[in-house]
């Protein structure tokens, strides 16, 4: 649908063409690139968005750090997300050559040689600008949102404070608020995946032609419902898996409650 709206003009129709030229096989084109890049970028991700996390913290204090709890989420995840966007781009561009160009390779086996020799070596980090154009901001939200609406949730929703809650109930906790900072994520991130899209399936594309040929409209709303579907689980499941990983080794879900008024207090005397 991103790449040729014309023949993919619905979600449904892009299904039965995907499935009817090559059933489901065609469906899982290109999951090697997509699972060592994602894995690779997602271990990135959350193992540096806890140490920028605390890096920033104790760089602004325990006042500051408390009072602007947003903005440092958002520096935090930004900063994360820069540096496994490195890891991810090179995957991410044999990926989509993949799924755009029917017959051009079977998988990453033959796909990344073979995108080398067309491109380059630097070819497969052609597309990493415009990829952190779609994720560093879809991080920034993902971060951001999520630990808000943990916040949001135990103090608006849930009954008991989190503290008093099972570790299955904040696991739910951490599941809900995925979903719904997913849905943010595909929004905000939609237009540059597009961009990222159309320049790794084309050599000659270039950022302000494919601007220019799809226009803002198309580029913020094309494929955006399939999008938030994905996102959305993707992003829930993200969360429920890296929560469940840290109560396995004893550490607390993330997110939590506001800071109370007596810690308020208790920053402003420090």
């Amino acid at each position: 649908m991103q790449i040729d709206s014309k023949r993919y003009s619905s979600i449904g129709i892009g299904f039965k063409i995907t499935l009817a030229e090559g059933g489901i096989s065609n469906l899982l084109r290109g999951w090697a690139p997509t699972f060592i890049g994602y894995s690779i970028q997602g271990a990135g991700k959350y193992g540096l968005y806890e140490y920028f996390k605390h890096l920033y913290a104790e760089m602004a204090g325990a006042k500051t750090a408390a009072n602007y709890q947003t903005p440092l989420f958002l520096a935090a995840s930004a900063s994360a997300e820069f540096l496994a966007d490195i890891g991810l781009c090179p995957m991410e561009a044999v990926k989509v050559k993949i799924q755009t160009s029917p017959g051009y390779a079977k998988g990453l086996t033959d796909g990344l040689p073979k995108f080398v020799q067309e491109n380059g070596v630097a070819g497969l980090w052609k597309g990493l600008v415009p990829l952190w154009g779609r994720q560093i901001p879809y991080t920034m939200m993902k971060f951001a949102a999520f630990e808000n609406i943990v916040q949001a949730l135990y103090t608006n929703v849930v009954p008991k404070p989190k503290s008093d809650c099972s570790k299955t109930e904040q696991l739910g906790v951490s599941f809900a608020a995925g979903y719904l900072a997913g849905i943010l994520c595909a929004v905000i991130s939609h237009p540059a995946d597009n961009l990222v899209s159309k320049l790794n399936a084309s050599k000659e594309a270039t950022i302000g032609g494919v601007i220019n040929e799809m226009g803002w409209w198309q580029l913020a709303t094309r494929g955006l419902p399939l999008r938030i579907a994905m996102i959305g689980t993707l992003t829930a499941t993200q969360w429920a898996i890296y929560d469940s990983f840290k109560v396995y080794v004893g550490l607390p879900t993330t997110g939590a409650a506001p800071p109370s008024e007596n810690e308020g207090e208790h920053a402003k005397k420090a």
